[in-house]
């Protein structure tokens, strides 16, 4: 982990509402994990006070790629960054995605900007077989994964507006492919609460490994301030997990997501 001020390379609109932020960084870069994340303070000011977490979604060479999307205040402020401004960084935080063993494929799925660590798995795996499943709410809003991270590979999309592939949640996607490959497949997701939900319950119900990245309000990233609790499992020898400290990767199985 590091504390540090990071030179803003790039920083470019890639959807109506999405960015996608180059920062540079050798020793952040080369210690990243897919899955890890880092805090941000969107301001060398005092507003906004708080860091902001964000997944790392790829890094090249000395630098870490960052995609947000504009909700409030501090994203706004990051939409303003040029060439050559710095950022105060905290990372890389949290823990990682699990190194998948040799005879599985990859499954990942992810639902909006949740694609964000997934598409830095595959970038890290890019040997390995995987299968890429995004959902979006309308076609104006996918990201497309070679113009973020520069991988070409194949992906499957499915849209709520019905605007571009499947029509429907991405879950639906999981489900067809899961009644045809059940076999040496482990799932990997990020994304919106619900669609987490039912990832873990299709692939516990056919014991298929799956691992999930939470998104969770912080404050600290380090755990100190248990603000990103959330319920563990009744199996799971725990009452709650913090998010930033043992997550934001965690086995389906972990997680109570009855009290999510």
């Amino acid at each position: 982990m590091f504390e540090l001020l990071s030179e803003t390379v790039s920083n470019e609109r890639v959807t109506d509402d999405t960015w996608l932020i180059a920062l540079r960084s050798r020793k952040i870069a080369q210690a990243a994990k897919p899955g890890q994340f880092v805090m941000i303070r969107v301001s060398l000011g005092l507003d906004p006070l708080l860091r902001r977490p964000f997944s790392i979604c790829g890094v090249k060479e000395d630098l870490f790629l960052v995609l947000y999307r504009v909700v409030g205040k501090g994203t706004s402020l990051m939409r303003e960054l040029r060439q050559g401004e710095r950022l105060q960084v905290l990372g890389p935080l949290g823990q990682s995605f699990a190194v998948p063993e040799e005879r599985f494929s990859l499954l990942l799925v992810g639902g909006g900007i949740g694609i964000a660590p997934l598409l830095f798995l595959s970038q890290v795996h890019r040997e390995k077989e995987a299968a890429l499943m995004m959902g979006f709410r309308s076609a104006k809003d996918i990201l497309s994964p070679q113009k973020i991270t520069g991988e070409e590979r194949g992906f499957a999309v499915a849209t709520d507006d019905g605007t571009k592939g499947h029509h429907g949640p991405v879950t639906d996607l999981l489900d067809e492919f899961l009644r045809k490959n059940s076999g040496d497949v482990v799932v990997h997701a990020c994304g919106p609460k619900p669609m987490l939900r039912k990832v873990a319950e299709a692939t516990m119900a056919l014991n298929i490994p799956c691992e999930v990245s939470l998104e969770a309000h912080m404050a600290c990233g380090l755990g100190a301030c248990q603000g990103c609790a959330v319920k563990a499992s009744a199996n799971s020898g725990r009452r709650y997990f913090y998010v930033c400290k043992e997550g934001p990767v965690f086995k389906a199985e972990e997680i109570d997501w009855e009290g999510l």
